[in-house]
């Protein structure tokens, strides 16, 4: 069972901002950015690219671990590798 996060303090826009840390050259964070797109054509929802080598503390978080959709807004990680549909709308059906 999902648990419903109250999301009184939080704006539309903030709870369907996400996250895709990844690499410049990762084949699978390029797939992952694809999914999304695509994905936007039937859910709404924005998401930000940040490349993990501009910063050493994200190389130690996530290394080879990308790419990692992430909810800057609850710090949760929604999936990582490859994009999980469900997961998202897991994540995105908590705020409902």
């Amino acid at each position: 069972m999902t648990k419903k996060i109250e999301s009184t303090s939080f704006t539309p826009d903030q709870v369907k901002t996400l996250i895709v840390y990844g690499r410049e050259d990762c084949h699978l964070c390029q797939d992952m950015i694809l999914a999304l797109k695509n994905l936007q054509e039937q859910v709404s929802f924005e998401f930000q690219v940040v490349d993990i080598d501009s910063n050493p503390e994200l190389i130690a978080l996530y290394g080879e671990k990308i790419p990692v959709l992430m909810s800057p807004l609850t710090n949760q990680m929604i999936c990582h590798y490859f994009l999980d549909v469900a997961a998202l709308d897991d994540y995105l059906g908590k705020f409902r």
